[in-house]
């Protein structure tokens, strides 16, 4: 039985964990070769060796988000290694929660960095080949605090909002070029970035990660003259 992205090549980024690294294994499910990018370089193999394991194809390129010239040349490896892009999932994300007067703005720098700025950057990297292709899939990793108001959540929320404000305009921006970008909005997911938060709601109540990476096989697997731009998953209990 064939796959529903046979043949496609897919970058997901945070791949070595959470969110990341369930979308890298559900596409490579589908039949995409996966590249694999995160800084954990431990995690990131553990995945690729995941996804082999399970008679998929996986490329691990350990990369810091962060950094500009360490996506670039991620991208450019990915490119000479298998020829196409057609798919970018941005999975990586940081959260760091607490009411803004008890923070600094330095505590800001990271989530600002990793949750929005390198989001943009990941993006503007595939464009060039994407849009050669006149065809492609982003699908950028937002959250319900973009439209909902969490006490402690100030700094991240301008995130996630950011991220969904940016890809809705890039959307319009790239219509013409046969490139659709989409926005997962999940509600809270119970993934390791919980392990480091005191008083976190009910993790079994939360999201899988699985469950998101459906939705992004879903996104990723439409026929070209359709595109799902924004799709909110949540929690059966609603908001946690």
């Amino acid at each position: 039985m064939t796959g529903l992205l046979e043949g496609r090549a897919a970058i997901v980024t945070g791949a070595g964990r959470g969110i990341g690294h369930a979308t890298a294994t559900a596409l490579a499910r589908e039949g995409a070769t996966v590249v694999l990018a995160a800084r954990t370089r431990q995690q990131l193999a553990a995945t690729a060796a995941e996804i082999r394991e399970s008679g998929g194809e996986a490329l691990a390129i350990p990369t810091d988000v962060t950094q500009d010239a360490a996506v670039e040349a991620m991208v450019e490896q990915a490119m000479a290694e298998l020829g196409r892009l057609d798919v970018l999932v941005t999975a990586a994300g940081v959260a760091a929660f607490g009411p803004v007067v008890a923070t600094k703005p330095a505590d800001w720098d990271g989530m600002l960095m990793v949750n929005l700025r390198a989001v943009m950057v990941c993006c503007r990297a595939v464009l060039p080949v994407m849009i050669r292709q006149r065809r492609g899939t982003i699908i950028n990793v937002a959250s319900v605090a973009a439209h909902r108001a969490i006490p402690g959540a100030a700094t991240y929320t301008a995130t996630k909002a950011g991220v969904i404000g940016f890809s809705r305009v890039l959307a319009e921006e790239l219509r013409a070029e046969g490139v659709r970008v989409g926005v997962l909005v999940p509600g809270a997911v119970d993934t390791p970035l919980w392990d480091t938060i005191p008083n976190s709601p009910d993790r079994t109540r939360m999201l899988r990660p699985e469950d998101v990476a459906r939705a992004a096989i879903l996104m990723a697997s439409l026929p070209p003259g359709a595109s799902l731009e924004e799709l909110t998953l949540l929690p059966s209990g609603g908001i946690l």
